[in-house]
């Protein structure tokens, strides 16, 4: 069984600098003739919720099948755990990495957007520019803060955005918006079933806004097993096939 290694986890051409380039460098990728390998045993893997819930375990029944000497248990959880303590093989992530000593794998990039409901933008405006936010009511992840930052033609412009409500948790973020509560700014895959059917809509879509990296993470000091990186390659055509049935996103 071939087992094939790039010392190199970012794309052609891409600058790697800081912690996240360094990142970057201890990234392992491995090859699709992974996906053939004969599984056994128990895979054990962490997801934050929202995106687990959205694009990971529907898909986890066509993986399982695939392998059919294989168990699987999923953490969900929105924080940054031990994987070696909790016993996880991998955990997908999304963000920027802040700890450089991580062994990852950037797997997909997805576009942010301002995003809130029909019924939210009928009641209040569509802002046409950056600045028409701060007369919005923003739902505002306590993780992310409230300034958002909006890029254009090479200039960057930050909008401090007022919002009487702050949640710790995408998932609650998502419900708040689809609650007509107000706008976010999120990844499109956390919306992505509601920007499809209409409910959700995106404004300002003529600025760019940071991307959103979804990163494998193996744990420190161990040698991915081949469960592991079986799954991330799974996790990875998912992905892909998803951005090609969508021209113009990047996720």
């Amino acid at each position: 069984m071939s087992r094939r290694k790039d010392r190199f986890g970012r794309r052609a051409g891409e600058p790697a600098g800081g912690d996240q380039g360094a990142a970057e460098l201890r990234t392992q990728r491995f090859g699709a003739d992974f996906l053939a390998a004969d599984l056994t045993g128990k895979l054990r893997i962490c997801a934050a919720v929202t995106f687990a819930r959205l694009h990971l375990v529907p898909r986890i029944p066509a993986f399982l099948a695939q392998h059919p000497d294989l168990e699987m248990e999923v953490v969900l959880d929105d924080r940054t755990i031990d994987l070696v303590q909790e016993g996880i093989d991998v955990a997908l992530r999304m963000g920027r990495l802040a700890d450089s000593t991580l062994t990852a794998r950037r797997i997909a990039s997805g576009r942010s957007a301002v995003l809130g409901t029909g019924a939210y933008f009928a009641r209040h405006g569509v802002p046409a520019v950056p600045g028409d936010l701060v007369a919005h009511r923003a739902v505002i992840c306590s993780q992310q803060g409230g300034v958002w930052t909006f890029r254009r033609d090479g200039a960057e412009l930050a909008v401090t955005v007022r919002g009487r409500l702050r949640v710790t948790a995408a998932e609650g973020v998502r419900a708040a918006v689809l609650a007509d509560a107000g706008i976010t700014i999120a990844s499109e895959w956390m919306f992505a079933p509601k920007l499809a059917d209409g409910t959700v809509a995106a404004v300002l879509t003529d600025r760019e806004l940071p991307s959103v990296d979804l990163w494998a993470i193996f744990p420190a000091g161990r040698t991915a097993t081949t469960k592991a990186r079986t799954f991330v390659s799974f996790v990875e055509a998912v992905m892909t096939a998803r951005a090609a049935a969508q021209p113009g996103s990047a996720g």
